[in-house]
């Protein structure tokens, strides 16, 4: 039983070492999980959500990831827009902008199934690289589309506050 327990712990710092894509890690050192929560919408789980960081504490100025596991599938197609729309909620409502911005949306975000991992990484001062598992599917070149895009989550106008608070590490 003993050993069972250990394999089981050995399981666990396993999984959390391949948490985040392997090339995120070599990005910055430290990386730790601040946070993790699950996304539902009218009970029905939509996805979990990780928020990675290189340092202690969430730093919008420097590396830090958000990792989704998918529990149900969605179209890259949908998730764009989806994303656009929570963008809308947060306060960015130049339409030209979010048109241009769900245009790179849509070229990079793929179709998911449940137990799919896309993770978004901050560049700081450059944008957002996005992976689907270890494979990189592009980066928006943007810092106020990374601000809007991590807005969704993260932003004190966020739809999910407790979700927000669960990724930051500050839920009770």
């Amino acid at each position: 039983m003993k050993g069972l327990g250990l394999s089981l712990l050995l399981m666990c710092v396993l999984h959390a070492a391949q948490a985040i894509p392997d090339v995120v890690r070599e990005q910055a050192g430290g990386w730790r999980a601040l946070g993790q929560g699950t996304m539902r919408w009218f009970g029905l789980q939509l996805y979990t959500a990780e928020l990675w960081s290189s340092r202690p504490v969430y730093d919008p100025a420097s590396p830090f990831a958000l990792k989704l596991t998918y529990a149900r599938s969605f179209s890259g197609v949908r998730i764009a827009s989806a994303s656009v729309d929570e963008m809308r909620r947060i306060g960015i409502n130049d339409e030209a902008l979010l048109t241009r911005w769900k245009a790179h949306m849509d070229r990079l975000f793929p179709d998911v199934r449940e137990g799919d991992t896309l993770t978004g990484v901050n560049l700081p001062g450059k944008g957002v690289a996005f992976y689907r598992g270890e494979a990189l599917l592009g980066e928006v070149n943007e810092p106020a589309f990374a601000t809007a895009f991590f807005g969704i989550w993260l932003d004190a106008r966020t739809r999910e506050p407790t979700l927000r608070l669960q990724l930051l590490g500050q839920a009770r």
